[in-house]
Formats: structure tokens, C-alpha cells, sequence
């Protein structure tokens, strides 16, 4: 009789024929204990090497080979993975951090692409330091209003198409130019108590925080195409509209006695709120008034307060005296802490 190696050497039955890797090593289907693996592997190949010195050592041989590939195949994770599936294994569809869809998934099924191409896709991403979007863009596997669905629907967020809304230019007003092109950012209007901002990714805390103090708002990120916001600055914010931000009006408005006419309240913008250049004079200000806070002083004691008010017990020259030691703290304390904050 023929030598069936399976059979006579492996105790694999007849009707396992091409026996899986799983079967080869003697394993319960789709095993994942990788110590099992190992385990069986070295005991299956212990027994088949003592027939490789004797007559069936080619058979020997060969078979070796394939319980080694077995089990190279089934402990690496990736390999496995899909050896599993393409026996009939099905995985629960990996989550993003968020709990929602990976945008990988969401764009296979929209654009019906194969499981290679994601790989190539994932591939190409990171050899060249790009998101999975711009990855599938540039590969032109996937159009950019898919892509931006997709990352919307991995981040739990809402997908918007710009072409079909105007921003209010009140909260455009708000928002300076060099702010919205650092960011890649469009403010649009404020929905009840959220203002709504197209992002062409995930926000950072620190832009969130940022616009929360620009508007008293906590804001609401919804997922626009790269290319769609771009256009968008260049529409609203073209040279030379909105290098700087609008001071905020009040609600309430003030009276005067003689004219009865209304004049708003404007509110003073925060350090933070201000432009590059603004930041800038406003703390030169700053230090001229601390400046000027301690050498009025001193001069207003020594050839005021110290000549004529004070009895000659208490004129110690050169010793600050009244004014600065109460009015330098007092000017320190608010340009520190209301000027420029």
C-alpha cells in the first residue's frame, strides 16, 4: 500500500484531504493559544524526523516543511488573521477609539474596495507620513467627499458639503484670518448653544478652548473636504478681510443723558483673543504703565507729598514713602492680572 503520510504518521482522516493548517497540527479550528500551536508543532515534528534518515526520508522532509509553514503562519497575527477568514472565520469589525466604524471599513463597502487595496492604501499612509484619507485619495481609490464622509462617520462627527451653506459674517468677524488658515478651519453660525465649525479632521483641545473664548461657546465640530475649506478661506477670508478679529458687542447698550441715543458696549477682547502683532503692543503697554506706575509715584512723593505734606520727622530721602508704596502694588496688580489677561 501507498505511504499516506497524513494518515499513517499524523492520524489525519481520509476525508481531510487537503488537511487546513489547523488539521495539520493536530489544532481545534481557528485555535488562537499560540503556546498550543508551539506545543503540537514541536511534538508533530519530533515524530516526523525520525523517518528522515530511512527510506521515506523525502516524504519526511516535505512534511516537515508544511508543519513549519503551518505554524509560522499561525502565529503571526496578521497572516492568521487572514488565513482564518479565507476558511470561513468571521471577526468583529475593528472599532476606532470613538466606538464608531474604522473610515478604512466604511470606504471598502462604499467603494467597494478589495482588502488589498486597504492594505495598500494603509501601506502607502504610512511610508509616507499620511492619514488613511489622504492615503486613498492620492490613490485615487476613494473620491474626496467619500473620504471626508468616511472620517465623519469614524469620529462620530457630521459630514457638511460647504457649496451648500453660507457662514453668518458675525461669527466670521470673530475668527481672524491667520487663525482659520493655521487650523484649517471654518466657523459657520452658532446652533443653539454650540458653534458649529468645519474641521477637515478631529479638533485639538487647544483650538476648542480657543473658540470657546472667542465666542462663549463651546464649539461643535462637523468634517468638510480639505480642498472645500481651503476654497472657503479664499472666499471669506480673501487678503486683507478679517486679519483681525471684531471686538465682541454686548447686548446691553448705554444711554446719554443729553441725547438719548444708544451706544454699545463693547466688550475688551482677552490677551489670547488678539493678534500676533496686538499681543505684542499690548504688553509694551503693560510695561509702560508699571513703568510709569512706580517713577510717577516716587516723583510725586519726593517733590510733593515729602516737601509739603508730610511733617519733616517723616522726609527720608530716597526711602519710597506713601504714594509707591501703595499705588506701584495697586498699578502691578491690574496690569498683571485685568490688563493683560
Amino acid at each position: 500500500m501507498a505511504l499516506d503520510v497524513y494518515k499513517d504518521w499524523l492520524g489525519i482522516p481520509e476525508d481531510q484531504r487537503p488537511p487546513n493548517q489547523y488539521q495539520l497540527l493536530r489544532l481545534v479550528e481557528f485555535e488562537d493559544d499560540l503556546d498550543k500551536v508551539n506545543k503540537n508543532y514541536k511534538k508533530l515534528n519530533a515524530h516526523v524526523r525520525k523517518y528522515a534518515t530511512g527510506q521515506y526520508s523525502v516524504q519526511s522532509q516535505e512534511l516537515m516543511n508544511e508543519l513549519a509553514k503551518a505554524m509560522l503562519c499561525l502565529k503571526d497575527p496578521e497572516r492568521k488573521r487572514e488565513y482564518d477568514e479565507s476558511i470561513g472565520r468571521e471577526f468583529e469589525e475593528a472599532k476606532s477609539i470613538t466606538g464608531h466604524r474604522l473610515m478604512q471599513n466604511v470606504l471598502q463597502e462604499k467603494c467597494t474596495l478589495t482588502k488589498d487595496q486597504v492594505k495598500e492604501a494603509q501601506s502607502f499612509a504610512d511610508s509616507h507620513g499620511l492619514s488613511i484619507r489622504d492615503a486613498m485619495v492620492q490613490l485615487n481609490l476613494a473620491d474626496e467627499d467619500s473620504a471626508a464622509e468616511a472620517l465623519a462617520a469614524e469620529l462620530g462627527l457630521s459630514y457638511i458639503d460647504l457649496a451648500d451653506v453660507i457662514p453668518d459674517d458675525s461669527v466670521l468677524d470673530l475668527c481672524p484670518r491667520n487663525v482659520v488658515k493655521r487650523n484649517s478651519i471654518l466657523p459657520l453660525f452658532v446652533d443653539g448653544e454650540f458653534l458649529l465649525v468645519a474641521c477637515t479632521d478631529q479638533p485639538t483641545h487647544e483650538l476648542e478652548d480657543e473658540m470657546r473664548l472667542r465666542y462663549e461657546v463651546p464649539m461643535r465640530a462637523v468634517i468638510a473636504t480639505p480642498l472645500a475649506i481651503n476654497q472657503a478661506i479664499a472666499k471669506y477670508y480673501a487678503a486683507g478681510m478679517r486679519d483681525e478679529a471684531v471686538a465682541k458687542e454686548t447686548s446691553g447698550t448705554r444711554k446719554t443723558a443729553s441725547t438719548k441715543r444708544t451706544t454699545p458696549v463693547v466688550q475688551r477682547r482677552r490677551l489670547s483673543q488678539l493678534s500676533e502683532g496686538e499681543q505684542k503692543q499690548r504688553k509694551s503697554m503693560g510695561y509702560i504703565f508699571m513703568m510709569w506706575g512706580f517713577i510717577g509715584s516716587v516723583l510725586f512723593d519726593e517733590f510733593i507729598l515729602k516737601p509739603y505734606v508730610l511733617p519733616q520727622a517723616l522726609q527720608i530721602p530716597f526711602v519710597p514713602s506713601f504714594t509707591t508704596l501703595i499705588v506701584t502694588p495697586i498699578v502691578v496688580w491690574y496690569v498683571l492680572k485685568v490688563y493683560l489677561k
